[in-house]
């Protein structure tokens, strides 16, 4: 039977003609603009309040920073770096920042581990979970001007609760009002008070997360609770504890309410002891010197230290995140660390049975366990 296979028309004076290329439409264009806009354009309302309430005032902030300008007087003539050096020249402004960073480490650090046990216990399996994990965020909700005013008269001097209870087990009344380091402890008990339900709640979404097989193979291991919090639950919430640190770092640095609410006045203290860098900002802006430009240049050392501190948290984190994830190692204590009495070679299979090779990282049963069964 033969096939016929078609032949195509020759081209010639006879032939079908070309046919002119088809001309796009203007509703095809704006098709195609719609396609390659429309995502910018989704995500514009993020830059446009951005550039408004960030990258403005920051860009302003740094124009003042230049000018001699004060609050009742106005712009006035250009000065260059004069407000840094008189800020540098300042014995208060070092003092607030000592301050600061008193208060951020007395804050943070214990924060961090609380907030991280905290998760651990919301982690398993209680009852009325979810009561218990709105009840750690409740003291976020509360104002911290009303936590700033309670937490006041808790730590008063001569009538307050907390010296009270320190009465009652033989401690001298401390003078938390006075004292340095004890109006550092109660301003950071503040912040502690407020922020560590809601850090416990971040862990807690990450550890959900972690896989539960992994549990099981350490169970299986014979490791205990506190072997799995420290093998398994720290190394796989490591990015949530590097973010947490960064944030805690940056909120850190910018305390103002507690300290500014802690006593009557507002300043710091009667020698500034707790006074902060942010506090010390408002003080020059708004206080005795009501200068907006020297205000600026606090404004702008203040931006610059909280991103040296967050590249060094950064840095000094990632570092700790990464020590013990090198390939090389861990293929080689893999290969070397294998616990005594497990089989390593797949047993000889039974008369009538049909050999099967365990996966490559499956948990072998040991030989007293293939005995029981």
């Amino acid at each position: 039977m033969a096939v016929l296979s078609p032949t195509q028309p020759t081209r010639g004076l006879g032939g079908p003609t070309e046919r002119p290329p088809r001309r796009v439409g203007f509703s095809q264009r704006l098709s195609r603009w719609d396609v390659k806009v429309s995502p910018y354009l989704y995500i514009s309302p993020f830059f446009v309040l951005f550039a408004a309430t960030g990258l403005f005032p920051l860009v302003y902030t740094a124009v003042v920073s230049v000018y001699d300008w004060n609050l009742l007087g106005g712009q006035g003539d250009f000065v260059g770096l004069q407000n840094y050096t008189d800020v540098l020249a300042q014995p208060t402004f070092w003092k607030s920042l000592r301050n600061t960073v008193s208060i951020f480490v007395l804050s943070s650090v214990p924060q961090v581990v609380v907030a991280i046990a905290i998760a651990a216990l919301l982690d398993q399996n209680l009852r009325a979970a979810t009561f218990w994990r709105m009840g750690v965020l409740l003291p976020y909700v509360v104002a911290p001007v009303a936590v700033s005013m309670i937490f006041g008269r808790l730590f008063a001097d001569q009538y307050g609760l907390i010296n009270e209870l320190l009465g009652l087990v033989g401690v001298d009344p401390v003078r938390w009002h006075a004292e340095t380091f004890a109006s550092h402890v109660a301003i950071a008990s503040m912040v502690n008070f407020r922020w560590t339900g809601y850090n416990a709640l971040i862990f807690l979404a990450a550890m959900q997360a972690v896989p539960r097989d992994l549990y099981e193979a350490a169970i299986i291991d014979g490791a205990g609770r506190v072997r799995q919090f420290f093998s398994v639950t720290v190394p796989q919430i490591r990015a949530t504890i590097i973010f947490v640190v960064i944030t805690s770092t940056i909120g850190g640095l910018q305390i103002f309410d507690e300290p500014r609410m802690y006593d009557a006045q507002g300043l710091g203290g009667a020698d500034r002891q707790w006074m902060t860098t942010v506090l010390y900002l408002y003080d020059v802006a708004w206080g005795n010197q009501k200068n907006f430009g020297r205000a600026a240049a606090v404004a702008w050392l203040l931006f610059l230290l909280i991103i040296v501190i967050g590249m060094v948290n950064f840095l000094v984190t990632r570092r700790i995140a990464t020590s013990g994830a090198e390939p090389g190692r861990g293929r080689r204590r893999g290969r070397t660390a294998a616990p005594a009495g497990r089989a390593l070679v797949a047993p000889p299979a039974a008369a009538g049975q049909t050999a099967t090779v365990p996966e490559p990282g499956a948990v072998r049963p040991t030989t007293t366990e293939r005995r029981k069964r």
